[in-house]
């Protein structure tokens, strides 16, 4: 799955990372346990399966390798997107001969001591019940911390020394572990690290004599293959955050234009009504739509008379039902650039429904955090908005893509109702 900032709110604690596909020989000897029987080397299998958790089907390369917990930490801010900081990785093993990980889950670490771990145990424990699950493992980012200087070197002293007993990583996984034990699920390795940079220094919060060096992230094949799909990772969840934010000075050009939109969509609608032929006009909208769709694929931008007509048509339902349908297509690209935009140059609910076709299309595509970050968007400027409700609760509780296609599919026949084929379904 894909994770994100607990993100915001206790009620909402956690989201899924997405991730390509990863296997390898093992995190040699850097958790008590991964699975019941090692290999003859004393390390574990462990995989990152090809129908992981928020990932709609496997990559199209071959599987990838991850041999120690550096390459693992290394591995995490292509499976989260976007480099965590300050942050409690959770990985959501499945049982097996070559135990898999199933679902990538970040978690803020902020205040809260003991109610803030019941909070992410509880959602730890939700997506454990999904995957059937017993057992996870954790990493602690925070540079605070005080690094280790070597290999057989303890931790020096400094600043993070005087972290609250609540943040320091040993109680923070300690207290997860008891609260997940209660659950039935074990943290099989626990690791901490300051930074998830090359060269930093990470250390078994288990057997803290044991620590190793973080491996390029940019290397790592998890990256690679991420960067092959055409996914960007971002520096920072503050990064990928600000995609979503209001330009206040195309929001005012496209506030400007709303009036004549507004009234001329009126027009049409009273034409429809009268002649009894609703569907033409809905059809009109929605073949505007994918024109503009089609406009960005292209590489055109959207004019501010383009996006004050989207937003105007985005108000009819059986228009917005009809769209759900780009996200599983073959323009889902597209169709999410024309969904931006709109987030960035509108207000309210109109503001919400784009981002909410937004978070519905990364979320089928597995790209948790972003779709986390446009749910909150889209709540922010709606807090009421059902179906962004829906879908953060289906987010939180690790609900899996492939279940979601059936909105698209519902978007393919309203659509169809309109007399529109909105092509086939992408695999």
């Amino acid at each position: 799955m894909f994770a994100d900032r607990r993100d915001v709110l206790p009620a909402r604690a956690c989201r899924n990372a997405p991730r390509r596909p990863v296997a390898g020989d093992g995190l040699r000897r850097g958790a008590r346990r991964i699975s019941d029987v090692p290999d003859d080397f004393g390390a574990f299998t462990t995989v990152i399966a090809p129908t992981a958790l928020c990932r709609e089907s496997g990559p199209r390369y071959g599987a990838l390798r991850v041999d120690d917990p550096g390459e693992l930490i290394a591995a995490l801010p292509a499976m989260v997107g976007f480099v965590p900081e300050c942050s409690l990785v959770v990985a959501v093993l499945r049982p097996g001969p070559s135990p898999t990980i199933e679902a990538v889950v970040r978690f803020d670490l902020g205040d809260g001591g003991h109610e803030r771990i019941e909070t992410y145990a509880a959602c730890l424990a939700q997506i454990c019940s999904v995957e059937g699950a017993r057992e996870v493992l954790a990493v602690v980012v925070d540079d605070r911390l005080p690094e280790p200087v070597g290999p057989h070197r303890a931790p020096r002293p400094g600043p993070a020394s005087a972290l609250p007993d609540d943040r320091a990583p040993g109680r923070v996984v300690t207290a997860l572990d008891k609260q997940l034990a209660r659950r039935g699920i074990e943290v099989s390795g626990a690791w901490a690290v300051c930074a998830i940079e090359t060269g930093r220094w990470w250390w078994n919060l288990f057997d803290p004599g044991e620590r190793g060096v973080v491996a390029d992230p940019t290397a790592s094949p998890v990256a690679l293959a991420q960067v092959l799909d055409g996914r960007t990772i971002h520096r920072s969840r503050a990064e990928l955050t600000a995609l979503l934010a209001r330009d206040d000075e195309l929001s005012e050009r496209v506030a400007a234009r709303l009036g004549a939109a507004t009234d001329a969509a009126h027009d049409r609608f009273t034409r429809a009504v009268r002649h009894d032929d609703l569907d033409h006009y809905r059809r009109n909208i929605v073949e505007y739509a994918l024109w503009q769709v089609a406009n960005a694929e292209s590489g055109a931008e959207l004019g501010d008379t383009e996006i004050a007509r989207l937003v105007v048509g985005l108000r009819d339902q059986v228009v917005r039902d009809s769209l759900f349908a780009l996200a599983i297509g073959e323009h889902a690209a597209a169709a999410e650039d024309v969904w931006l935009t709109m987030v960035r140059a509108s207000s309210g609910s109109d503001r919400a429904d784009a981002a909410v076709l937004l978070a519905y299309s990364a979320y089928v595509r597995g790209d948790g955090p972003f779709a986390g970050i446009a749910l909150d968007t889209a709540l922010t400027a709606e807090p009421v908005h059902s179906l962004a409700q829906l879908l953060e609760t289906a987010l939180r509780n690790g609900l899996r893509p492939e279940s979601l296609r059936r909105l698209g599919r519902s978007g393919h026949a309203t659509a169809a109702g309109l007399g529109l084929d909105l092509g086939p379904e992408a695999l």
